[in-house]
Parts: structure tokens; C-alpha cells; sequence
């Protein structure tokens, strides 16, 4: 049985990539603004405003990182902000930025940081983590890529993770499967989800999200990157997916017309996992922040690495970032020195186990309590391995619109309307035509 020390319970991440915001935030919004000043007091305090976008656990986890931040450093005061959720978050600093009244430090989602980080009030940080007291290097290549943009390092890794597949044991034992192993391929995958599908019973072999979000995107791209393609193509003008996107959309394809994968028609892929934690779905790719409702439901499960076509091992991360804003000196400063602070390991491992991440670096890794972590909590070291071949999305300017275009293509396929060789050029024309925008 899949037991043992239980991750905290939190939203699932990937209703991350997505949620909404509630109408009262933009109110709660004008209250928590960055003072327009020095932030520096009489005393020679300064103060910095955080919005960190965490509810619940994640929420208590940073405050109680921020309290101990300020007991230790007594010449900067951290304001943790409210009413900015981490979903609206892009929109809420854009406006504020636009407004002249910003925070000085925001928790961007990595698929937005290229965006955020054409503004001249972006910090730029590169200086700050070459000299952190573990080196960079150290760090997960998806973590230092996802704050990279154009060479330089605009902001610092916040939340990291990676996306495996889950198996319900009790389905592939009751279908007289085997469970897979590392090294399985697509086509494996495909014959397991139809064996597993059982229509009479109102089981399917896996999952997939439909609502055409980033949710439902990011799960294609190591599937792409197997096939050799990638998200833009080397000179920049077009999208690098063109034929390596049909031959994964067939894929996903083929699971639809089997009728062996549930589609999710809402964003957040909350029904997804719902429909897996009650024992009626056999696989399900997802990521650490799974786990929490999956031993609440007491499912006995086991994770695998996601499967490939070369068998090669290959997945994605999907990391957040710590942005840093320019309120001054003085509080720049002061907000470089949280995030470093932040981001070292015996930080990190506290708001890994406490908030649901994966080690941003190998040496927190290597601490006795997220050793601790991986022993207690059944599957949980695929993940952290998978960051040895995990692949993150481009900081590009122009992903939102070819996410957006390829989100279409993808549903089209899962509900029959298109092939995927149409609904590829279909999105390829509107990706190619936003990367042809000035950025």
C-alpha cells in the first residue's frame, strides 16, 4: 500500500497552470501595494513587500520562511502581501507595474517570466546567484534554465517539480498486468490504457486534459522532445514541432479513438484526478503535488518514468520563479538577499517538504530530511531523478500564443475533430504568425 509519511495537502499544482481568481482580489489588491518610497525607516530598516500567490499550507510554509527571514536579518523587514493569488499573479503585477506601485518581489510562473521580464524594472540577477554560497551550477538545469532568459538570469528558481506516471496497482493486478518499468514506450502505454479501459464498469485506462490549457500542453512537449523536436525552431521564425507534433498528436489520437483515455473538460484537471484517486482510472501522469490526495484516497500506487519513443529517459519541470523588482536600491538589495536566502538548503528542504516541491539543488537533496522525505512518501524518488533529464519550456515571449494554439490542436484530436496532421498546421500557422511579432 502506497503509506508512509504523508505530504501536506495542497491544490494540485497543475491547476497551475490556469486557476481563477476571485472578482474581490483586484480590491484586496489596492491595499497591499509597495510604498513609493526608499523603503528605508529612520532606523535604517528596510522594508520589502512580497506577494508570494500561496494559499493554505503553501501560504503557512512561506510566511513561516518570512518570520524567520526577519528574526534573523534585523536590518530588513519582508511584508508578506495578501490578495494576490498566484494564478492572477501575472496580471495583477502587469497592472501594478503599469500603475507605478509594485511589489518588490512576486512569484511569476515560469511560462510568464519572459513576458514579465521585458519590463526595465525587472531585476536582473545573474551577479546575485553566481555568488550564492552553493554554487549555480548545483542548482537542477531546469531550475537555472527556467530563470534564464536571453543569457541572463532574471529572477530566481522558486517551486520545481517534474511529471511521471502514477498506476493504480488494484486495476493492473485485476487486468492481469504487469506494471511497467523504467524504459517503457509510447506504444506500450497505448496497449496498457486500452487493456485497462473497462466501459461496463465506467473505468479508463488514463487521463488526459481537454479544457485546451497550458494543463493540457505541457504534458505533449516531452513527447515532442523525444521526437526531436522542440517548442521554436533554431532560427527563431517558426515553431520547431511541425512534424515531430503530428507524430505525438497520433499518439494521443490513438488513446481517444481506443476510448481508453478520460477527458477532462475543465481547466485544472481537477476531474482528472478525481476520477483516478476513485479507483476508476489505471495511469495518470502527474507530478509530485499529486500525491498528497492519492494517499488521502488510499490508493495503492506505483510511479514509473514517463514512457518515450526511444526509450530514453526524458521528462518535464515546470518550475516557478521568485521575480525581483526595482523599488530602489535599498530595497533591491534587501530583496536580493531574501531570495538568495530562500533558495539556499536548509530553506529549501523546509519549503519542499512543507509546500510540496522537489530540492531546487543537489546539495539540498543530499540533507537528512529530504532523504527523510523521499524514504517516507512511495514513489517520491522518481521525481527527484526525473530532474536529471527533465526539460522546461522556453523563456520566449511568444510561448503563451503557440500554448494557446497548440492547446486547440491537442482537444480537436482527443474529441475527433481534427487529424492531427490539420490540426498541426492549423497550429502552426498561428504559432509561426506570433513569433513573427516584434517582442
Amino acid at each position: 500500500m502506497a503509506v508512509g509519511r504523508s505530504l501536506p495537502a495542497r491544490p494540485s499544482r497543475r491547476c497551475v497552470l490556469r486557476r481563477g481568481s476571485g472578482a474581490a482580489l483586484g480590491a484586496a489588491l489596492a491595499g497591499c501595494g509597495a510604498d513609493t518610497g526608499d523603503g528605508v525607516g529612520a532606523d535604517g530598516l528596510v522594508t520589502i513587500e512580497l506577494w508570494h500567490g500561496q494559499t493554505d499550507v503553501g501560504r503557512a510554509a512561506i510566511e513561516g520562511l518570512v518570520k524567520a527571514f526577519n528574526r534573523t536579518h534585523p536590518r530588513i523587514r519582508v511584508r508578506p502581501g495578501a490578495g494576490v493569488l498566484a494564478d492572477s499573479m501575472l496580471q495583477k503585477v502587469t497592472a501594478a507595474l503599469a500603475s507605478g506601485s509594485y511589489p518588490d518581489i512576486a512569484y511569476i510562473f515560469g511560462s510568464d517570466l519572459a513576458g514579465i521580464a521585458r519590463s526595465p524594472r525587472v531585476v536582473d540577477l545573474t551577479d546575485t546567484v553566481t555568488a550564492l554560497p552553493v554554487p549555480w551550477h548545483d542548482y537542477w538545469t531546469p531550475a537555472r534554465e527556467a530563470v534564464t532568459v536571453n543569457g541572463r538570469v532574471r529572477a530566481a528558481p522558486a517551486l520545481l517539480d517534474s511529471l511521471a506516471v502514477v498506476c493504480n496497482k488494484r486495476l493492473f493486478s485485476a487486468a492481469g498486468l504487469p506494471l511497467p518499468q523504467p524504459g517503457w514506450t509510447w506504444a506500450e502505454f497505448q496497449d496498457t490504457a486500452a487493456k485497462l479501459t473497462d466501459a461496463g464498469r465506467g473505468s479508463f485506462g488514463t487521463g488526459w486534459p481537454g479544457a485546451g490549457d497550458e494543463d493540457t500542453v505541457w504534458r505533449l512537449w516531452p513527447m515532442i522532445w523525444d521526437l526531436g523536436g522542440d517548442v521554436v525552431a533554431p532560427d527563431g521564425k517558426g515553431i520547431g514541432f511541425a512534424d515531430a507534433g503530428v507524430r505525438a498528436l497520433e499518439t494521443v489520437q490513438a488513446l481517444a479513438r481506443a476510448k481508453s483515455v478520460y477527458i477532462d473538460p475543465k481547466s485544472g484537471s481537477e476531474q482528472m484526478y478525481q476520477v483516478f484517486n476513485s479507483g476508476r482510472m489505471g495511469m495518470v501522469a502527474t507530478g509530485p503535488w499529486g500525491l498528497p490526495d492519492m494517499i488521502t484516497a488510499k490508493i495503492d500506487y506505483h510511479v514509473v518514468p514517463l514512457p518515450s519513443y526511444s526509450g530514453k529517459p526524458l521528462t518535464i519541470s515546470g518550475p516557478d520563479t521568485w521575480t525581483v523588482f526595482d523599488n530602489g536600491g535599498a530595497r533591491a538589495k534587501a530583496a536580493r538577499a531574501f531570495v538568495s536566502w530562500l533558495t539556499q538548503p536548509a530553506q529549501d528542504v523546509r519549503w519542499d517538504i512543507e509546500a510540496g516541491s522537489l530540492p531546487l539543488s543537489r546539495s539540498t537533496e543530499k540533507l537528512p530530511a529530504w532523504r527523510a522525505q523521499e524514504t517516507g512518501i512511495e514513489g517520491m524518488p522518481v521525481f527527484t531523478r526525473a530532474l536529471e533529464t527533465a526539460r522546461v519550456r522556453p523563456a520566449h515571449p511568444a510561448y503563451p500564443a503557440i500554448s494557446e494554439s497548440l492547446g486547440q490542436a491537442i482537444v480537436s484530436v482527443l474529441l475527433g475533430r481534427s487529424t492531427p496532421a490539420q490540426a498541426l498546421r492549423r497550429c502552426a500557422d498561428e504559432a509561426d504568425a506570433a513569433l513573427l511579432i516584434p517582442r
